[in-house]
This record gives structure tokens, C-alpha cells and sequence, in this order.
């Protein structure tokens, strides 16, 4: 048990050192709304609904009252019941980093692992299992996992599970664990068969909801860039190379990640200092005299840190890291666009972050608009113009006499054009063998040149038409309608081809997604040899 001597502030929580010391690790700085409302009411022992999105940070809102709650001398103690296998291991990954210092051990169980493996691991001992309902039941019925000292239990996502079929799993999963447990149920919609799943399994719930429904965007120009994260940083410098930028702020979502983003920036040769909750009084108010004054062009910062920060002449706010929260979203591009001057916002996406760039889009009720990753050539051509603006500059103001001197020097035996063009070389030291980055490709799906052919599991039988299909993609994802290639329906399933560049964005946004009332699965189709 946690003692009041134990406890330190997050924000406005009062959490135990070793769970506040894994948060710090974790790069976490304060608690997002949903945090702040619902780890209070859990830390009381309450029931709760939670109605939050995806994307909000509500697994921390029920992790860190777990982690402090778990007796590491006893075995399972939460049950943490999720739609998918994909969602269950991410939870258990988070709840692992939250209990690091507690010691406290979790395992993801789900369909499609062997399930030999997963009784190993059961059997060593373990406080939090994170599964799937219908690999839940196996286990249960195998009596490999023994629920009796659970003392709370979540149902996460719980919409998803019900459209997915899950409801009549979910109430055996109930049935098998102590009635005097705490149970917490989160869902972004509540249907019908939510609240009837809740008023019978739930005691005098607390019912909170964090409503993004008036978030407002400021008016600036909104951009993002697929990448991936390995190449990250370079695409970002792509960017950097290719627009004229006065000052911008660089959001990570971690002190961690800020002090490597600056260490990449610098070591390339641009001028960036970091601004976060490590910083003494100090250096922080030297970090941004430097950033005022034109010293350091790129501010790299956490969001905690930029609080408050009242800066004019910010071109341009840079999402390096999706933030974690909508609202971080709207705070973060708010910086830039002051006093009625133009701004742009360019936000960074990987693939596995387009569910969180959607939900940003749905909140804000704002279309981000998607540009294509500088070329190469892009960007020499960006340099030309840049050097061509210097050199008018320079010869505007005169006094080369010195200069003249060593090309007549030379100009009897190289032509002076040839002159010009070496010594423009030799100043600037141009990487002209600079290779372009390799873009990972999706390989031969049976479509044209250019585009990807995807596989959906949906077909004639569901009633589906071709002009459904190409709606939902194009409501969906912003795909042009007029960039969709052949649409194949069949009885079970159909083929439908889309530019390679937009091909990560339809799976991400349309994977696992109901269309007319049936869940889809999206991947690239594979050709058989």
C-alpha cells in the first residue's frame, strides 16, 4: 500500500514516487484530461464509464491506479478485457513501462499466438492479464487462469467489442470473476447495449466524458507528411531544406525524445536548442533569449514546456510527434499565426498514426491537407534560388576588388563562367551525390504502376456497391474519388486499387471500420504464385 509520505504530485494527482518516477521515464510530464478526471474516482474504488476516444490517454487513466494497487505477492489481481490483439498488447506494454518500478508483471493473451506460450507465462506468475474476450474464455475453460483475486476489472473499447460480437463473452468474462470487484467500462459512443451491459454489471457508476466537440482550430495553414519512423529525421530535414522558416517551435512528446531530436538537428548543422521540464530557470530563459533574438531558428520542445510561451514571429509549428490529445493538437498550432499573421502548421504521420491524425481531423472538424515529402531535387532547387537571392546581395553592395584580383588570376586559362561556378562550389560545399531516401514499397499487389491494390473483406453479399466503396474511401481517408483505380467486388470480398502514397493512410483510417454495419479488414493484396 501506498502511504501519504509515498505520494508526489502529477499535475493535480497525488500518485506514488516509483509509479511517478516510470511516468517521468515515459516522458509523461502532466496528465491529459481524461487522466485528471478518472484516476481519482479509480484510486476511491469506484465504478466508472468513461466515454473517451482512442487517443486521449485513457489507458494510463486506468493503468496508474492499477499499478499502485497490485500486491506483487499475489497473483492476478486485474483483468483488462480488449476488442483486439493489437490493443491488448499495446496495454500491456504501457502497464508494463507504468509498474516497471513496482515490479509489477502483465502478459497480453490473444488468438493467433500458441497458447502453450501464454499458459507458460500465466504460470509464472503474473498481476495484470490484458486479453481478448474469446482467448479469455479459452483460458478460463482450460482453468489455466484463475480470476479469484481480481479486484478490478476493465472493459476497454467496449462499442468495439459489441459490434465485433464480443457482448455475450463479455458477460461469461463477468460472471467469472469476485462480484466484489471494481469494474471500469470505456467506450467512445454509449449505445443501448453499452448502458444495458453497465447497469447490470456496474454499482453506482461515475459517468465521465472528456467532449472535444468545441474545439476550435486556429486559422493557419495545415499540412502533414507521411514518413516512417526510421527515416523520421531526415524527413523532417527534407522539410527544413525546403521552406523558408523565420522561427519555429518542434513538439515531441517526450523530454527524451526532445534531447535526441535537438542532438540530430545539431549534428546537421541546425541551429536548435531544447525547452523542457529538465531545464533550471536559467536555461531556460537563455534557450529562448537565443530563440528571440535569431540565435537558434528551430525551438524543440515538449508541450508541457511551451506553456504559456508568447512568441511573434513563429512561421511555423512542427508535430514531430502526434500529439498524445486533440487538445494538445489545437495548444500546439496555436503558436504560430499570432497578430493576424499567416502560420503553417506541418505535422509528421507514420503509418500507425493516422488513427490519431483522423481523430484530430473528426474533433477539430478540420480536413489536415497532405503534401508529398520534398524530392531531392526539390530541395536543390529551393538552394538555387536561396544562393541566386545571396549572390545579387553581394554584388548589389560592391567591394570585390580583393575578390576580382584571383579571378584574373584565372580567367586566361578557365572560362569565367567555369570560375564563378567553382568557387560558388568550393564556398557552399554542396553534397550533390546526396542519394534520395529509399521509400519502402508495398511490393507487386497486381496493380498499375503508381498504385496499390487492397483486399477488404466485404462483398456483393453486404450489399456493398461500387459506389459505396468509393464514398466510404473517400469520407473516410480525403482520398480523391477521382484518383481510385478498379474496384473488383465479389461475393465475400473486393479489390480496390489507390496511389501508392495514399495507401497506408486508406488501411490505417478504413482497417477494422464498419461499412453499411459490417466491420471491414483492409490489407494489401498478395499475389499467389
Amino acid at each position: 500500500m501506498t502511504t501519504i509520505k509515498d505520494t508526489v504530485s502529477f499535475g493535480e494527482l497525488k500518485i506514488s514516487r516509483r509509479v511517478a518516477q516510470a511516468l517521468t521515464d515515459m516522458g509523461f510530464e502532466e496528465p491529459t484530461p481524461i487522466q485528471q478526471l478518472t484516476v481519482p474516482f479509480v484510486q476511491e474504488g469506484r465504478d466508472l464509464i468513461g466515454q473517451a476516444q482512442t487517443g486521449t490517454g485513457k489507458t494510463a487513466a486506468f493503468g496508474i491506479p492499477i499499478v499502485e494497487r497490485v500486491n506483487t505477492q499475489q497473483g492476478v489481481q486485474a483483468l483488462i478485457v480488449t476488442p483486439t490483439r493489437e490493443l491488448a498488447i499495446q496495454v500491456a506494454e504501457e502497464i508494463s513501462r507504468i509498474g516497471k518500478y513496482r515490479r509489477v508483471r502483465t502478459v497480453p493473451i490473444y488468438g493467433g499466438q500458441p497458447i502453450d506460450r501464454q499458459i507458460r507465462s500465466l504460470r509464472q506468475g503474473v498481476h495484470v492479464v490484458i486479453g481478448t474476450p474469446g482467448r479469455l474464455l479459452d483460458h478460463l475453460n482450460r482453468k489455466t487462469l484463475r480470476l479469484d483475486n481480481v479486484k478490478i476489472v476493465v472493459l476497454d473499447e467496449a462499442d468495439e467489442m459489441l459490434d465485433m460480437g464480443f457482448v455475450e463473452d463479455i458477460e461469461s468474462i463477468l460472471l467469472a470473476v469476485p462480484q466484489t470487484r471494481q469494474t471500469l467500462l470505456f467506450s467512445a459512443t454509449m449505445p443501448e447495449e453499452i448502458k444495458r451491459l453497465s447497469r447490470k454489471y456496474l454499482k453506482d457508476p461515475e459517468y465521465i466524458t472528456v467532449s472535444k466537440h468545441n474545439l476550435t482550430v486556429p486559422l493557419i495553414e495545415q499540412v502533414y507528411y507521411e514518413t516512417r519512423e526510421h527515416t523520421k529525421l531526415e524527413s523532417l530535414c527534407r522539410i527544413l531544406d525546403s521552406i523558408s522558416v523565420t522561427l519555429s517551435i518542434i513538439f515531441c512528446r517526450t523530454k527524451r525524445g526532445v534531447d535526441e531530436l535537438v542532438a540530430g538537428l545539431q549534428a546537421r548543422g541546425y541551429p536548435a536548442a531544447a525547452l523542457h521540464g529538465d531545464l533550471s530557470q536559467y536555461q531556460r530563459n537563455h534557450v529562448m533569449r537565443q530563440f528571440k533574438t535569431g540565435q537558434i531558428d528551430y525551438l524543440v520542445a515538449t508541450d508541457v514546456a511551451a506553456r504559456g510561451l508568447d512568441i511573434e514571429n513563429v512561421s511555423h509549428v512542427f508535430n514531430y510527434d502526434i500529439p498524445q490529445d486533440p487538445e494538445f493538437y489545437i495548444h500546439r498550432i496555436g503558436r504560430t499565426g499570432r497578430a493576424g499573421k499567416s502560420g503553417v502548421a506541418v505535422t509528421l504521420v507514420s503509418p500507425r498514426d493516422y488513427r490519431q491524425l483522423k481523430l484530430i481531423e473528426n474533433l477539430t472538424k478540420t480536413r489536415i491537407r497532405r503534401e508529398k515529402l520534398p524530392s531531392q531535387a526539390d530541395i536543390y532547387e529551393r538552394q538555387k534560388e536561396g544562393i541566386r537571392e545571396r549572390l545579387q546581395q553581394t554584388l548589389s553592395k560592391g567591394k570585390l576588388a580583393y575578390y576580382r584580383n584571383i579571378v584574373d588570376s584565372l580567367v586566361d586559362d578557365y572560362d569565367p563562367m567555369d570560375v564563378a561556378a567553382a568557387a560558388l562550389k568550393l564556398s557552399l560545399d554542396l553534397d550533390e551525390d546526396r542519394e534520395d531516401l529509399i521509400v519502402e514499397s508495398f511490393g507487386n499487389t497486381g496493380a498499375r504502376p503508381g498504385m496499390v491494390r487492397l483486399f477488404m473483406t466485404i462483398g456483393r453479399k453486404d450489399n456493398i456497391s461500387t459506389g459505396d466503396l468509393v464514398r466510404s474511401l473517400a469520407e473516410e481517408t480525403g482520398l480523391p474519388e477521382n484518383t481510385i483505380g478498379a474496384i473488383n467486388i465479389y461475393e465475400n470480398f473486393s479489390f480496390v486499387e489507390v496511389p501508392e502514397e495514399w495507401a497506408n493512410r486508406v488501411i490505417s483510417c478504413l482497417h477494422r471500420q464498419t461499412i453499411r454495419g459490417r466491420r471491414v479488414s483492409v490489407e494489401p493484396a498478395r499475389l499467389r504464385h
